[in-house]
């Protein structure tokens, strides 16, 4: 169970962003990895959506769909429904696969393992400034 009012949402959110960017990072090494297997479709990790839908549904205090029991109590604020995001694997085919069947394209890949490691180094970063804070607080800005 959660302390509430000392990790918030925004927490929550960033720690599962991180762990998720993680996840996405290691699909899309494994797809730079396979460029040359034959018949290799790459894949990516989608889970934008889902964070959405769990962010909005404890800001709204609705019951997470992963409650122990319908009878239980959830508890308010705790964002349980952020801790049962894992992300969809959705393949994400080239337009125009080699004549070997492999469907990675290598600009394509490098773009999106870019853009992961920059929302990834975003969310610790600003992750980091949160704890910072913490710790002011708890020293009495000392």
């Amino acid at each position: 169970m959660q302390i509430e009012g000392i990790f918030s949402n925004t927490i929550n959110l960033l720690g599962k962003s991180v762990d998720l960017r993680a996840k996405n990072q290691n699909l899309i090494a494994s797809n730079i990895a396979n460029a040359d297997t034959p018949n290799y479709i790459p894949k990516n990790l989608a889970f934008d959506d889902q964070l959405q839908s769990a962010l909005k549904n404890s800001s709204n205090g609705q019951r997470s769909h992963t409650a122990p029991h319908e009878r239980h109590i959830p508890v308010r604020g705790a964002g349980s429904s952020l801790h049962s995001v894992t992300g969809k694997i959705v393949e994400t085919p080239a337009k125009t696969p080699g004549k070997d069947g492999n469907a990675v394209e290598l600009e394509n890949e490098m773009g999106k393992m870019s853009e992961n490691q920059i929302m990834f180094n975003a969310s610790v970063q600003l992750l980091t400034k949160k704890f910072e804070g913490l710790r002011s607080a708890i020293r009495e800005g000392k």
